[in-house]
């Protein structure tokens, strides 16, 4: 009695449990690791849609999980929106909104550009062609990259549109705000993307490249920002290869000075990227004195660089070098030109 009842439910349960594992498909049953106890069709592989998302008590970040069983975090902006970097000096319509004495400023300053949930992206990968510093007798607060009208335009690192609008001599002007204090700046752009108060992840399209405003041709102008004062954006990244120059930055106050370039050094030499105070005091006062030490000749009708060079008694090869850029066959009456 016993045995035929083993042998029935057997003849039952068989049929079933075979068809269960016909049903399963085969792709799924061959990738399954060794050891896996799980009934298969227990889960199914997926194709990366986002299922759910999590906080995970840190405040600024959530977990997103997909259907295939992988991850990644995203900014609560929720949260974010409400931190200082968001809400002190937030002003749409000003490229400066801090308006800080530059001696209330820490002599150094330690930013995180990115981490484990952000990157950063080259807004316009190309070589530099137009640097940070004294131009024409005027401060150039950014750096020149070179591009054809209508050429995307991309977002640096993650942040919020803090302005867009067209501005005076930037044109079509994005300034987007960073939660590490630095701002970014894209000018001359041909069309705006974004509108204030947008979150853009790096990499976003924020605009497309034009010779808007006070233009000599196609280039998007980028800039970088700490509290108001611009600082050499080659400090921070190589914008021909497209790369950081270090996770971390370490901000002297003495690079906000419009005289102060970019000069390369290995990051790796703690002495100098952790320089004594005393050693940025007098660095700060170098740059002052060589800035108060310029001269400048404003040029006249009939005026020719070699004209100028011998007035002041140097080598033409000396006047372009302290004007480079300076198109010596097209000089404009009221141009300034630096002669020492």
């Amino acid at each position: 009695m016993r045995k035929t009842t083993l042998l029935l439910i057997f003849c039952l349960c068989f049929p079933l449990a075979l068809r269960a594992q016909l049903d399963t498909p085969r792709n799924l049953i061959d990738t399954l690791p060794r050891g896996f106890a799980t009934r298969p069709g227990s889960f199914r592989s997926g194709t990366g849609v986002p299922v759910d998302t999590l906080d995970i008590d840190d405040g600024r970040l959530l977990l997103v999980l997909r259907d295939d069983h992988t991850w990644y975090y995203i900014k609560n902006y929720e949260r974010l929106s409400l931190d200082a970097a968001f809400t002190e000096a937030w002003q749409p319509n000003v490229t400066d909104p801090y308006k800080l004495p530059l001696d209330s400023l820490d002599l150094r300053n330690t930013i995180c550009l990115v981490d484990s949930a952000s990157v950063f992206v080259c807004p316009n990968q190309t070589r530099v062609y137009s640097k940070f510093g004294y131009r024409h007798g005027r401060q150039h607060q950014g750096v020149d990259l070179p591009l054809k009208t209508g050429t995307p335009v991309y977002a640096a690192f993650d942040g919020r549109v803090r302005m867009s609008e067209y501005h005076s001599g930037y044109g079509n002007l994005i300034i987007l705000r960073h939660e590490n204090g630095l701002e970014t700046f894209y000018g001359h752009l041909s069309k705006r993307e974004v509108e204030v108060g947008d979150w853009v992840r790096a990499g976003d399209q924020i605009g497309l490249g034009g010779s808007t405003g006070r233009s000599t041709g196609p280039h998007l102008h980028f800039e970088t920002r700490y509290k108001g004062y611009a600082f050499d954006p080659e400090w921070i990244a190589d914008y021909e290869t497209g790369k950081l120059r270090s996770n971390v930055f370490v901000l002297r106050r003495s690079y906000l000075s419009p005289s102060s370039r970019y000069v390369p050094q290995s990051l790796d030499e703690e002495e100098d990227v952790y320089a004594a105070d005393e050693k940025i005091i007098e660095e700060e006062q170098r740059i002052a004195d060589e800035l108060a030490a310029r001269r400048y000749y404003t040029v006249r009708s009939g005026d020719t660089l070699s004209t100028i060079a011998s007035k002041h008694g140097k080598s033409l090869k000396t006047i372009q070098r302290l004007n480079p850029g300076v198109n010596s066959n097209r000089l404009r009456i009221g141009q300034k030109i630096r002669v020492n």
